[in-house]
Parts: structure tokens; sequence; C-alpha cells
């Protein structure tokens, strides 16, 4: 057996175009690195736990940002979902 990146390496980077790579760097750069550090200073800012909390809603701003921007459909059910976890987080944060 081997690792299942060996696997799927294909033999050449040549076929690897420019934008694949400037696409690699950016979410290297962005999302990993540069994040991070706004990330952290607002763990240290808010508290962990008050901020590790709202990251809970993420999935369902991201729900809401999909519907609003890109004109994904979203149904009752994930409607209900998200507005029941909303008021489990509330909940937590107003207990915690």
């Amino acid at each position: 057996m081997g690792w299942p990146l060996l696997h799927s390496m294909p033999a050449s980077f040549s076929g690897v175009t420019r934008h694949a790579w400037v696409a690699l760097g950016y979410v290297s750069l962005f999302s990993m690195l540069i994040g991070f550090v706004f990330w952290y200073r607002g763990l240290a800012q808010g508290g962990i736990a008050a901020v590790g909390q709202l990251q809970l809603l993420q999935p369902f701003m991201g729900l809401m940002l999909a519907a609003t921007l890109l004109g994904e459909e979203v149904s009752l059910l994930m409607a209900a979902i998200s507005l029941a976890v909303v008021a489990c987080v509330a909940g937590a944060k107003k207990f915690a």
C-alpha cells in the first residue's frame, strides 16, 4: 500500500497550468497563512470560548451568502435546521 498522494500524483507537472499554480499560491497564502493571523487575533480579543461558539455559525452564514450572492436554492428544511442551530448557539452563549 502507499500514500494516496503518490498514487494520484501526475508523472509530470508540465500539464498544470499557470492559473492552477497561482490559485494554489493564493489559497496557501491567504487562506492558510494570513487568514490564521486574523483568526488568532480575533480569538485573543474575543475569547476562545465565545469566538469558538460563533464559529459554529460559519456554515450557515456560508449558506446565506450562497443563497444571496449565487442564487442557490435553500429548502425549508435547510432553513429550519439553520435556525435551530442558531438558537442552540445563542442559548449556549447566554448560559456559558
